[in-house]
């Protein structure tokens, strides 16, 4: 932000690794709070009469807890791993924001394999709620058309939508900013894909969430014809 408002395109080492920090800190702990709404919405709608027992407020507040803890942990790792690494190929990164990618090019050659590593059993972490969240949705859908009702089955299936919506904005432009093939790649891509996943979906979310809120909905419609 103040790079942006000042118009300058340098950052300290100190603040570049605190950057990186809270940045995966909130994008890894939203991943696992959307993984979590989505088993809140699978037993709202698949179990509902287990529902104040598998997720009552003491149940909410240790998974909600659980989700910040393993987000504080992943940044932790990832940080204090890449930034131990020697930087040998200069200091200027080719994003507007310290990306750990782009700063593992800046390390000397075969001294990252950890942060690789590390990487990898990300990826694997995330697919795992992936995967958690796609059968989720499986069961849900497969529970919503068996409703009689028109009525239950359009409330049901706007109890998922927002989520839905965000999940697939989330997921859809991360994927392809770290799984597009090479031969597209581009600095103006890059730099495109990284603000779709990082700034566009917590921008939406208020928005998306937000539109199924009643007192809200009136409120927006008095403005507008009043």
């Amino acid at each position: 932000m103040h790079n942006s408002l000042w118009a300058t395109t340098t950052i300290s080492y100190t603040a570049c690794a605190a950057q990186t920090f809270f940045f995966l800190l909130f994008i890894s702990t939203e991943y696992f709070l959307l993984t979590i709404m989505c088993y809140d919405r699978y037993v709202a709608i698949c179990k509902p009469l287990h529902y104040g027992t598998l997720l009552g407020s003491r149940a909410c507040a240790h998974i909600a807890a659980a989700a910040w803890a393993s987000g504080f942990l992943t940044a932790l790792l990832h940080t204090a791993n890449t930034f131990s690494l020697p930087l040998c190929q200069g200091s200027a990164l080719g994003q507007f924001f310290c990306e750990i990618p782009h700063i593992l090019k800046l390390s000397c050659s075969g001294t990252h394999v950890r942060e690789i590593g590390l990487l990898a059993f990300s990826a694997v972490l995330c697919f795992g709620c992936f995967i958690f969240m796609f059968f989720s949705y499986v069961q849900i859908f497969r529970a919503v058309l068996r409703i009689p009702s028109e009525q239950g089955r359009h409330k049901a299936f706007s109890t998922c939508l927002p989520h839905l919506i965000v999940v697939s904005l989330f997921l859809s432009t991360a994927f392809f900013a770290y799984l597009k093939p090479p031969s597209i790649s581009s600095p103006s891509l890059d730099l495109a894909l990284s603000v779709l996943y990082s700034v566009v979906p917590p921008t939406l979310n208020p928005l998306i969430y937000s539109l199924r809120n009643q007192e809200l909905k009136d409120a927006i419609r008095t403005m507008m014809t009043g």
